[in-house]
């Protein structure tokens, strides 16, 4: 897969901005910045790492997260988990101890609403906007610029980050106060999680029914069981192909997030920690990587 499928993008000013974490999400969304005309600085705990996107994108690097936004406008972020975003966001060589006074952290991690709540205090304290912004779409996503982006916090921040974000979003949504991305982020994997698991029996029992389910699929598909994961995901179910897509590590990490933040909303989720057992399974079987669609493997002999 290239790094990144150039489109169309917006003319709109150039603007000064800073990109941390270049994962197989980051990567491309930086990548799509630098297109689009901005002046992208990046940061990346592996220098490697960033000076590859710079010599790929003709942006700049720089050796700790507050050097790289330095003189940015606004800061975007892509990382693993909250401690990883603590990690590049506080302390001496934390983003907000170089960002400059009116500038704006936009965070794309899929993180808890109480980190998204307590970095929005913090930046505020330092005269700093905050969005908290996950993303979904995956990696295909990232490198074509079209994730969809769920953001929580002020509504005069987000108009500042609105058009900046386009060049790799197809949809970028304020849906409350801060916290609230990361919670429409929750509900995103909950829908995943049980639309998976329902494909996922579903092709199971088409088999041992002797049906052709990629005839089934695509009759089916054109009526009300149609979905993006059956669009994109049943076909290679059929095959048990996996080695590609959104790591089953990576949405047991999202899972745990959603049924912590149940406990104290008292929301009840009996499928959706089911479900995460299921995962549980498919990593004991050696699919930590394997596409979240590898649930069906669970099922077949």
């Amino acid at each position: 897969m290239p790094s990144i499928t150039e489109k169309s993008y917006e003319t709109t000013p150039s603007i000064n901005v800073a990109f941390i974490g270049l994962g197989v999400m980051g990567f491309p969304m930086a990548g799509h910045l630098a297109k689009a005309g901005h002046q992208v600085c990046v940061y990346n705990r592996t220098t490697a790492k960033a000076e590859s996107w710079a010599a790929e994108f003709g942006g700049s690097w720089a050796p700790t997260p507050a050097q790289a936004c330095k003189n940015a406008d606004i800061v975007f972020c892509c990382v693993g988990n909250d401690d990883d975003l603590r990690s590049v966001v506080l302390g001496e060589t934390g983003a907000f101890n170089g960002m400059k006074p009116g500038a704006v952290f936009v965070d794309h991690t899929t993180a808890s609403a109480d980190v998204a709540r307590e970095l929005y205090q913090l930046a505020k304290e330092k005269q700093l906007g905050f969005i908290d912004a996950p993303v979904s779409g995956g990696q295909a996503g990232a490198v074509n610029g079209v994730l969809t982006v769920m953001c929580g916090g002020e509504p005069a921040v987000f108009d500042k980050i609105q058009t900046v974000a386009k060049p790799y979003s197809r949809a970028i949504t304020l849906l409350g106060e801060p916290g609230a991305g990361q919670l429409a982020k929750m509900v995103n994997q909950i829908c995943i999680a049980g639309l998976v698991q329902g494909l996922s029996e579903a092709i199971a029992f088409g088999e041992r029914s002797g049906l052709d389910m990629y005839a089934v699929l695509d009759v089916i598909g054109k009526g009300a069981a149609q979905s993006w994961q059956m669009d994109n995901r049943g076909k290679t179910m059929i095959e048990n192909k996996f080695d590609f897509g959104f790591a089953v590590d990576w949405m047991r990490k999202d899972l745990g997030l959603v049924l912590d933040e149940a406990k104290r909303n008292g929301a009840l989720l009996p499928v959706t920690a089911l479900v995460d057992q299921f995962y549980a399974e498919v990593q004991q079987k050696g699919g930590h990587r394997w596409d979240t669609s590898s649930l069906i493997s669970r099922l077949k002999p």
